[in-house]
């Protein structure tokens, strides 16, 4: 099973045991560092609880077990994805329009290979951002990384 396939199928039975809680998917990631790794970030309003992040594992362990769709040993882990989560889906950005993002682009934007500014929208593929008063349009798959940005 591929990594996306692994993924695919995680955000299935993910969706399947939280339908009926306030819980929300964000992601799930699939890889492999020193050990495989399968990730599931979560969120809810208010913000996640280790006993939600338990109840998760604990109904998908034992989905996982019964299935046994992945051959490598991981490690799995339930978490929150944390207060400078990345913008992955467009619904993220549609959630965090208003939000100051970081957005981290391959190539320099205006000379510099990180902008930070407030997200305006995300329309045909285009990343609607104010930067310094200023409004901008970056093509989303000129983009390595965008991410909640924290000021502190």
């Amino acid at each position: 099973m591929s990594g996306n396939q692994v993924e695919n199928l995680i955000e299935s039975l993910v969706a399947k045991i939280i339908e009926q809680t306030p819980l929300e998917l964000v992601d799930v990631e699939y890889t492999k560092e020193q050990d495989w790794y399968l990730r599931v970030f979560l969120d809810k309003p208010g913000g996640l609880e280790v006993e939600d992040c338990q109840q998760v594992s604990d109904q998908l362990g034992k989905r996982l077990d019964e299935l046994d769709p992945i051959k490598e040993s991981f490690i799995l882990e339930i978490s929150s994805p944390g207060l400078d989560r990345p913008l992955k889906k467009d619904k993220d950005f549609r959630r965090h329009i208003g939000d100051k993002v970081e957005i981290h682009t391959f190539a320099p934007y205006n000379g510099q290979k990180t902008v930070v500014g407030k997200l305006l929208g995300l329309e045909n593929n285009d990343i609607h951002v104010d930067i310094d008063g200023t409004a901008h349009s970056i093509p989303r798959d000129k983009t390595s990384q965008v991410r909640l940005y924290l000021d502190f």
